[in-house]
């Protein structure tokens, strides 16, 4: 039976980048590594997003020209064969829906390319001072903890079966939580061990999870 509804990750999974770590590309190497390493342990499931959340974000210290920009980036990024599978699904009538721990101002362009409203995106709010200088992360979002996607789409009431696609290990809680019917593990551009161990299906491309999702009569 086709799902009725599907959550998708952003980074690694409708786009080719982690949004935090190209940010910190635009830091000293020494900050660069250290963001890149504390985001490779925290979806590989080595460590908490709460361990890790804060913390980088503090080190980066994002401006809104840079929030902007990254929304850009996820655009030139995006998945081949994305646009396609969201396309399929919303024809078939089946739900997408973004749940991301990524900072959701940088998410919205993306969803409008996909076809996905803005009330269906699901993002970490950031606050920014006069200047556009970077202040805070909404540190009360339930995206910014380990299991938070499972106890935020738990909240949605999204109508089942529900399947959730991701590259890490606060995607497959969604799952192991109860709350997703499947777990597919998108490997694209990431893969991550006890991630895939734990998927019931996994996939490297859109075009593959299209055919799965939706398959030929």
């Amino acid at each position: 039976m086709a799902p009725r509804s599907v959550v998708f990750d952003v980074d690694s999974t409708l786009a080719g980048i982690e949004g935090i770590d190209w940010i910190a590309a635009r830091r000293p190497a020494a900050v660069a590594e250290r963001i890149a390493a504390l985001t490779e342990a925290a979806m590989a499931g080595e460590r908490t997003l709460e361990e890790v959340y804060g913390p980088r974000l503090a080190a980066v210290a994002p401006t809104r020209a840079e929030i902007d920009e990254l929304g850009r980036a996820y655009l030139a990024a995006i998945a081949p064969g994305a646009l396609h599978c969201v396309a399929a699904l919303r024809a078939a009538g089946c739900r997408s829906v973004i749940v991301s721990g990524g900072l959701r101002p940088a998410l919205l362009p993306l969803a409008a390319a996909l076809g996905i409203p803005s009330a269906d995106v699901h993002g970490v709010g950031i606050t920014f001072g006069p200047a556009g200088e970077y202040l805070d992360f909404d540190r009360q979002s339930p995206l910014a903890q380990q299991v938070g996607k499972a106890t935020l789409v738990a909240g949605l009431a999204l109508p089942h079966p529900l399947v959730a696609v991701g590259d890490g290990s606060t995607d497959l809680v969604i799952r192991t939580a109860g709350t997703a019917d499947g777990f597919i593990a998108f490997t694209g551009f990431a893969r991550r061990g006890a991630v895939v161990h734990g998927a019931d299906q996994v996939v490297d491309s859109f075009d593959a999870l299209t055919a799965l999702l939706l398959p030929s009569p």
